[in-house]
């Protein structure tokens, strides 16, 4: 009996629960000797029960196993019992821990999903996919490994009908929680690692591709994958400091971070404009939870895998988020502010290309935003120094960020930078509002980065009125640091040919410094010609400044001589000559400025002056600024460059006792212009260096400047200008005087019309307005009278014909008539003020009263 139950024993060893059934259906080993098991069960649990060998170790049976494909193809019916079947004995062997078993099960299990294909797969992936959750479930870590290599198999096939009611909500805490796992054998936890992150790149493959599966970009879900790769990534090699991998062997080699990396990649490149902000509010959120951000590199590392990985157009996204993320630690410290900062600056640049219209400057008004608040905030003294680093990052981000825009949208950048700057007011002056002064710092150190990134071409497309204006009045604030930062925004601005090293310091030396020349274009002479004479007040009157420094006034210096050289026309020479003697002058007579600024002056207009006729090629001027030259290194070295912050200056040789053959004689300059055949009206025309504030308010106002006289006034009116008197016509007007004027050349004729254009011009110059009012009141009473005399000729001793009672005039109004022209000529008769005058007569029509 013992041995009949033991032979049998097959046919009913199951749980107690299954009792209940048929021994016949559960008779599933191959080896029983129940001849009526074997013949009683369907055909697919047969084919099921043959791969499955008497040993585990011996493996899946092969023969048997290629039956079963091929019952499933010819009847795909059965795939969905045959999957339940086989999920029913692969529980069995896990919770009997016969793991052999259970992997033969799931290598059947690969093999059929790999083979049949067709509407009814979907009802054997729902058994497949609970046998990978089951073994993902179990403790062994071998199970686990397998099980995830099934889920990537099948995360790899392209299923031809979608499934609306499959959730993957398990496989992602699972997957999740095996890239969190930590053991002692650093094999193990790299392999399990290993296969969390496969699980999740599996997820991402087989949902990202289908819109009507489970929405994997759901919060719930990407703050569980997110982090996963996130934990893993932060053990890159290149991260730790001092630790060089062999290239070699990190390309054979397959680990845990390399592999996070390359999910991440795969996870942000699926990613659509909506679905950025999902992926990277959970990094920003790791990166804080595990106070990442003061070790920076891990932060720059990740946005940068972020930014290459995203679709171009959707690179802004990361940037805003970024910002936003700024705003919200506003108040969180220096430090952390800074790092991200930092992060910002190290992205920003890769979103400025496919950064278009309105969100340019949307990201430089956020910058300033913050940068305004940084600024206008309290901040403790032991903070204070890192602000100032967290206020650096942020304008190199600014820079970053403008480098990699087209030119037109850095002059935009510049132009929207200006209008934030505050402009002055009493408070700044006196001190009292020191937040606005250093905001003004802050905002124009901004505009100087941005400078350095903007290459000129045109003068008038890179200062426009809206930007120039404010910028020239920055050159004149009370801040000195101020001043300067506006000067070398100048610098980088006007410097087109890289000359600013070798125009650093004044020097008379210039042939033997090797600058670079460009022949002055016409649009440039354009913008002298509107604009020149503003720049040069400005700067006069930054060099005018008491509160100077040597650095100041060498500052100043090089923007001149950079305008100077890269505008070489005419008019601004004109210009540059009259301003350098209005500075001789002030150098001469200001008793504010110290000795050292004084020949300091005196250096920088000797330094200018060798400059100018180097530039223009003009011999007669380079020999009067030679001779200059020589008489000072003679007698007055001292208002020679370099300059000096001390200077021991003799008694009888002081700055403002300068002899006048050492100094700059007008004059002397106009002879010697006018002898090489250039136009001096320019120059002689005085130089007002407070004139600039009201020539900005008439440009404003749609008035040309005095400057552009000779190209709004018309020539052939000189009858209605002050002090102008048209040649007259020569009265022996014969052909032999015709012949003449048709021979003559016509180079006299220009001149002729240049000189009357001069003149013209110079009339309203020179004149001052109560003479040009009175001029043209006298030549309105000489027409008067002229009027006068006409009408009083025409008064005949013609008598008004009788019976025209229609023609006729009261006597009164003639009367009237003729007593107010008597008024205005005292030539006019008694006998034709008792007589109508004969145009009343002629013409009632416009006299009749």
């Amino acid at each position: 009996m013992d041995m009949s139950w033991e032979f049998l024993k097959c046919c009913f060893d199951s749980d107690l629960p299954e009792l209940f059934e048929s021994a016949v259906n559960k008779c599933t080993d191959p080896s029983c000797c129940c001849g009526c098991c074997s013949a009683l069960r369907p055909r697919y649990k047969r084919l099921v029960d043959n791969i499955f060998p008497v040993d585990a170790q011996d493996g899946l049976v092969k023969n048997n196993m290629d039956k079963l494909t091929y019952y499933a193809l010819a009847s795909p019916e059965k795939l969905d019992r045959i999957g339940e079947y086989l999920l029913q004995r692969a529980r069995r062997d896990v919770y009997r821990r016969r793991y052999g078993f259970a992997t033969i099960a799931m290598e059947a299990m690969d093999t059929l999903l790999s083979a049949c294909h067709g509407q009814t797969i979907n009802l054997f992936v729902e058994s497949y996919l609970k046998m990978v959750q089951n073994l993902l479930e179990s403790s062994e870590h071998n199970l686990q490994v397998l099980a995830t290599q099934s889920f990537v198999k099948f995360a790899n096939i392209e299923e031809d009908t979608p499934s609306y009611h499959r959730r993957y909500d398990f496989f992602v805490s699972k997957f999740s929680s095996m890239c969190h796992f930590m053991n002692d054998s650093e094999e193990l936890q790299s392999n399990i690692r290993l296969a969390g992150i496969k699980g999740l790149q599996g997820v991402v493959r087989k949902t990202v591709a289908d819109d009507l599966v489970e929405n994997i970009w759901a919060p719930d879900h990407m703050n569980k994958i997110v982090p996963s790769l996130l934990y893993n990534m932060q053990d890159l090699p290149s991260l730790k400091k001092g630790h060089h991998v062999q290239e070699e062997n990190q390309e054979e080699r397959i680990d845990p971070p390399a592999l996070a990396e390359t999910c991440m990649r795969e996870l942000v490149g699926r990613a659509s404009f909506g679905q950025i902000r999902c992926v990277v509010k959970p990094v920003l959120q790791h990166i804080d939870n595990h106070n990442l951000w003061l070790s920076n590199q891990f932060a720059i590392h990740t946005f940068k895998v972020i930014m290459f990985s995203i679709q171009a157009q959707h690179s802004y996204a990361v940037v805003e988020t970024l910002m936003a993320h700024l705003d919200e630690n506003s108040k969180a410290s220096p430090k952390i502010r800074t790092s991200v900062a930092d992060v910002l600056s190290k992205i920003i640049a890769i979103a400025a290309g496919e950064s278009i219209g309105p969100s340019v400057l949307e990201i430089i008004n956020s910058l300033l935003t913050h940068l305004r608040h940084s600024v206008m905030t309290e901040i403790p003294q032991e903070q204070r120094r890192d602000e100032k680093m967290y206020q650096e990052a942020l304008i190199n981000a600014l820079g970053e960020f403008a480098n990699h825009l087209p030119d037109y949208q850095k002059i935009e950048i510049m132009k929207f930078i200006m209008s934030k700057v505050p402009q002055f007011t009493d408070n700044v002056k006196k001190g009292t509002n020191v937040a606005h002064a250093l905001l003004q710092n802050i905002l124009l150190k901004s505009l100087l980065k941005v400078g350095t990134k903007y290459r000129t071409v045109q003068f008038s497309t890179t200062f426009p009125m809206s930007f120039l204006e404010p910028l020239l009045r920055m050159s004149v604030a009370p801040d000195g640091d101020m001043r300067l930062l506006v000067q070398r925004i100048l610098h980088t601005l006007i410097d087109r040919h890289h000359n600013i090293e070798k125009l650093q310091n004044p020097s008379v030396d210039v042939a033997g410094i090797g600058l670079e020349l460009e022949k002055c274009c016409q649009p440039d002479e354009i913008f002298v010609r509107k604009h020149g004479q503003e720049i040069c007040s400005y700067l006069g009157q930054s060099l005018e400044e008491p509160s100077n420094t040597i650095e100041h006034i060498s500052a100043i210096y090089s923007t001149l001589a950079l305008y100077c050289v890269e505008i070489n026309c005419k008019e601004n020479m004109m210009d540059i000559l009259r301003l350098l003697k209005s500075v001789q002058d002030t150098a001469i007579t200001n008793t504010q400025l110290s000795t050292v600024q004084r020949c300091s002056l005196h250096a920088v207009v000797a330094s200018l002056l060798t400059l100018m006729p180097f530039v223009m090629g003009v011999a007669p001027l380079q020999e009067y600024a030679n001779q200059i030259i020589t008489l000072r290194r003679q007698k007055a070295p001292h208002m020679l460059p370099p300059l000096r912050s001390r200077i021991e200056v003799p008694g009888n040789n002081s700055p403002g006792q300068m002899p006048a053959e050492m100094g700059i004689d007008l004059a002397v300059i106009i002879d010697v212009l006018r002898s090489a055949g250039y136009d001096v009206t320019r120059l002689q025309a005085p130089f007002d260096a407070g004139g600039h504030r009201n020539s900005w308010v008439d440009s404003t106002n749609g008035r040309g400047s005095v400057g552009d006289l000779n190209m709004t006034v018309d020539d052939d009116s000189p009858a209605s200008s002050p002090g102008i008197i048209r040649k007259p016509i020569d009265p022996q007007l014969t052909v032999e005087a015709l012949k003449k004027m048709l021979n003559e050349p016509a180079s006299i004729r220009k001149q002729e019309e240049e000189q009357y254009r001069q003149q013209l011009c110079m009339a309203y110059r020179m004149e001052p307005f109560q003479e040009l009012v009175s001029r043209n009141q006298t030549k309105t009473d000489t027409l008067q009278n002229t009027l006068n005399d006409i009408f009083s000729m025409l008064v005949s001793d013609v008598q008004r014909p009788p019976h025209t009672p229609n023609l006729s005039i009261s006597r009164q109004t003639t009367k009237n008539s003729t007593d107010s022209f008597a008024d205005l000529s005292n030539s006019t008769s008694a006998s034709a003020v008792d007589q109508p005058p004969s145009y009343e007569i002629l013409f009632p029509q416009l006299f009749h009263i």
